[in-house]
C-alpha cells in the first residue's frame, strides 16, 4: 500500500466518524513523513467533487483543509453528476463518477458496471479517438438521466 493510499484511508476514517474532516496540511505531512504537496495530491485525486466531496482550503498560518462528504437526495446527486460530466469525459473520470454514485447508493454495482462497459474505448471503437470523450459524455448523461 502506497503513502497516498495510507493518507486517503486516514482521511476516510475521519470522514466515517463525521461527514466533515478538518485537517492541517503540515500536520498531515509530518504525521506521514511526506511533503505537503503529497497531501495536496491525495486531496485533489481522492476527494474531488466528482467523487462526492467538497473541499475548502485556507492557506497560511492557521490554515486548514476542510473536506465534507456531500449527502444529498438521489435525484440531486444524479443531476449533479450529469452537470459534472460537461461536454466531454474521459474513461477514468466516468469511472470515478459512477463509483461515487454507487457509494452514495443511487446506482447498484451491477448498473454501474454495465454503464462503464458501454463507455470503454473498446465499446466506442467505431468513434474516432478524438470524438470518444464527447460521445462518452453524451451516453453517460443519457444513462444517468434514465435512472431518475
Amino acid at each position: 500500500m502506497g503513502i497516498s493510499d495510507v493518507i486517503a484511508d486516514f482521511i476516510n476514517d475521519m470522514l466515517s466518524v463525521d461527514s466533515t474532516a478538518e485537517l492541517q496540511r503540515s500536520e498531515l505531512a509530518s504525521r506521514f513523513n511526506c511533503v505537503p504537496s503529497q497531501i495536496n495530491y491525495v486531496i485533489a485525486t481522492r476527494f474531488s467533487p466528482e467523487r462526492g466531496y467538497v473541499v475548502e482550503s485556507r492557506r497560511g498560518g492557521g490554515g486548514y483543509i476542510r473536506i465534507r462528504r456531500v449527502q444529498s437526495d438521489p435525484k440531486l446527486l444524479i443531476m449533479h453528476t450529469v452537470n459534472a460530466v460537461g461536454d466531454r469525459v474521459d474513461a477514468d473520470t466516468a469511472a470515478a463518477l459512477l463509483t461515487n454514485c454507487v457509494s452514495a447508493g443511487v446506482l447498484s454495482e451491477a448498473a454501474a458496471r454495465l454503464m462503464l462497459s458501454a463507455l470503454t474505448d473498446q465499446a466506442l471503437r467505431p468513434v474516432t479517438p478524438e470524438g470518444r470523450d464527447v460521445v462518452r459524455a453524451s451516453v453517460l448523461k443519457q444513462m444517468l438521466l434514465s435512472t431518475i
